[in-house]
């Protein structure tokens, strides 16, 4: 057990509830693939010629039988792929909420640093260092941070199904907040730092 040192203005923010959940429903939005999809008149097949002529039938007129009138027509103001859900946000707020989740995980104890985080490409690997650096490992969500995309570290946690493995400079508000611990070595906290803030003062965590 030990100290690291943390950047202040990633890891020492005081949590904005309300940006949070922008930026949470801005993700969502972001991430919502549309599937539901109807025929318009154009779309259906059928209906190049009139069903019958205009006057002198008895009958109502109609041009074509691809109208949303008639059964099999094309459908008026349905569902189509056309909509977008996608929502923008300013930069600086999205990341300032990525800190506020850092933030909040150091001030409640749930994340772990360990000095070197390489393990085989075994599941029973992982599986035994997470047993020893979380308590309760199995009753935990956990979110494996490395300082860059590591195959033996993904492969050896891919199979376990409480943890996810993310490079750190691809974190997002989403992931971060739906695992209760973060795992990471020193070297993804420079990581961080070089890819989400260039100016930071630094405070000191407890550190495995």
């Amino acid at each position: 057990m030990g100290n690291v040192k943390l950047p202040k203005e990633i890891f020492g923010l005081e949590v904005n509830n309300d940006l949070l959940y922008q930026v949470i429903n801005i993700q969502f939005a972001n991430r919502r693939t549309h599937f539901a999809k109807t025929k318009d008149r154009s779309e259906v097949k059928g209906g190049g010629k009139k069903p019958w002529r205009q006057k002198g039938t008895g009958r109502a007129r109609h041009g074509s039988i691809r109208s949303p009138l008639w059964v099999g027509g094309g459908v008026t103001f349905g569902p189509n792929t056309d909509k977008v859900f996608e929502r923008k946000i300013n930069k600086k707020a999205k990341r300032k909420a990525l800190f506020m989740v850092l933030s909040s995980k150091v001030k409640d104890k749930e994340m772990i640093v360990l000095d070197d985080l390489k393990t085989e490409a075994k599941t029973r690997s992982m599986a035994d260092l997470l047993k020893k650096t979380v308590k309760n490992e199995k009753k935990h969500t956990i979110l494996i941070i490395t300082a860059k995309k590591d195959e033996n570290t993904f492969n050896a946690a891919k199979n376990i199904t409480y943890t996810k493995t993310l490079a750190a400079d691809s974190l997002n508000v989403l992931d971060l907040l739906a695992f209760k611990y973060l795992l990471l070595d020193k070297e993804a906290i420079k990581v961080i730092e070089k890819t989400y803030s260039h100016k930071a003062k630094t405070q000191n965590v407890a550190a495995k």
